[in-house]
């Protein structure tokens, strides 16, 4: 007898095997999110130790986290496809825990941008992965949320390591918040090496009479209930991959373009915001220790949008909320660069405000793809937009210093500002599919 392995977690309530292994990649994209981050408010401290000009010598390092990801994402995927989603996790742990602590006893420079870039590769790599086991272990009904949920330990990570740099850097200086950014994701190795399963989905698609013992004890685990030894499993189909010359045709070349400048110049702003904040800050005459709360501050209200976003996305215009973001993104920068100056109390609530206008889009811009592209596209679009993205965030990794010590601090908040206009104008073009996508879709394309 043949039963459809989806078909069979669908049926089961949400139970305590699967609560936990969301906690442990939860837990696994909080630290991700903290060690990519980590460069962003130790980058002045990193600067003054090795004798860099604080706004113009980052740039190599930031660069190199950036491409370490990009490169990361591009081969830690097809090895969980080949080789489970377990061993690729666990890989992606060990490989940014120990360059990150690592990173916290290099001498020179040099050090530094190659630990980066390979902790880079286990950054990116893992987030891909983590989604594929939650998304496999979820009922289609809850994964859409359950994957956004797991989205948002990267943020609070993020936010965990700025509230650790402005209390603890002063004591434990740079080196430390490497220590211990390594050290924890090391830590969760073991702890994700005894108690992570691998994906039954996985186990299935490699050799289902092999591994049929395990299949069964991961759904007994999964549903409550072990299946009989007479069912055999099938797996959702995997639809052929597409060309990108699909993207390109005529039907879908416009949108396809317009998707891809989005993302592009979206990823420059998001990431010339994100890894030099904390050096505008100081630049601007707030204490070192105090700029690390700019990324929390960020951080925060990303979460805080994210979450009703999540919910509220499959009945909301999401081409016009994308053009809100970028309008609030443009007024937002241009406020921080003509009107905050040093008033503090002023600049956080606009740097709060980025976290929508300029982040914001993170969310909504999966959910547009699914609106754009069919079934058969969806994968390949997606896979080729966040692409565009990735090398949108190493121009802005390198972009956010240029700008900072050609412009000071107005130049820098004018020219993230550009490329969210460039964006705002290209979303402007897509012309969004009339038929509905529900929530299954968006989940798809996350």
């Amino acid at each position: 007898m043949q039963k459809n392995l989806q078909d069979y977690i669908d049926a089961a309530p949400i139970g305590f095997f699967q609560w936990r292994l969301y906690l442990l990649c939860f837990l696994c994209a909080l630290l991700d999110g903290f060690d990519t981050q980590a460069i962003a408010y130790t980058g002045p401290s990193i600067a003054k130790a090795f004798g860099l000009a604080p706004k113009g010598g980052l740039a190599g390092i930031l660069m190199a986290g950036t491409i370490g990801m990009m490169v990361g994402a591009m081969t830690l995927g097809p090895i969980g496809d080949r080789l489970g989603r377990k061993p690729a996790i666990l890989s992606a742990l060990f490989l940014f825990g120990i360059s990150s602590l690592a990173t916290g006893f290099a001498t020179t420079p040099e050090h530094v941008v190659v630990l980066r870039f390979l902790a880079g590769l286990g950054m990116g790599g893992m987030t891909p992965v983590l989604l594929s086991l939650v998304a496999e272990y979820s009922p289609v009904r809850r994964r859409g949320t359950v994957m956004t949920g797991i989205l948002l330990g990267l943020p609070a990570g993020a936010m965990l390591g700025g509230l650790l740099a402005s209390s603890w850097l002063p004591a434990i200086g740079w080196e430390g918040i490497f220590f211990a950014g390594g050290a924890a994701p090391l830590v969760l190795l073991v702890v994700a090496g005894l108690l992570l399963p691998e994906s039954p989905h996985f186990l299935v698609a490699q050799d289902q009479e092999r591994n049929r013992d395990q299949i069964q004890r991961l759904l007994e685990r999964t549903t409550g209930e072990r299946p009989a030894p007479s069912i055999s499993f099938l797996v959702p189909a995997r639809l052929e991959k597409s060309r990108v010359s699909a993207l390109l045709a005529p039907e879908w070349r416009l949108r396809t373009l317009a998707i891809w400048t989005t993302y592009f110049f979206n990823w420059i702003a998001w990431y010339m915001l994100l890894l030099w904040l904390p050096t505008v800050l100081i630049s601007a005459g707030l204490a070192t220790e105090r700029a690390a709360l700019g990324t929390v501050t960020v951080n925060g209200v990303f979460i805080a949008c994210a979450i009703p976003l999540s919910i509220t996305l499959a009945r909301l215009d999401v081409r016009g909320i994308l053009l809100a973001m970028f309008a609030c993104g443009v007024a937002t920068c241009l406020a921080l660069a003509f009107a905050a100056g040093n008033n503090w109390t002023l600049v956080f609530v606009l740097v709060g405000a980025t976290g929508f206008g300029v982040g914001g889009q993170q969310i909504a811009l999966n959910y547009l793809i699914a609106n754009v592209y069919p079934t058969s596209l969806r994968a390949t679009g997606t896979g080729w937009a966040i692409g565009m993205g990735r090398v949108g965030s190493i121009i802005g990794s390198a972009a956010g210093g240029w700008f900072l010590q050609t412009g000071g601090i107005t130049g820098y908040y004018v020219a993230i500002a550009i490329p969210l206009l460039v964006a705002a104008l290209a979303v402007g073009l897509i012309r969004i599919r009339k038929e509905p996508v529900g929530r299954e879709a968006l989940s798809a394309a996350h």
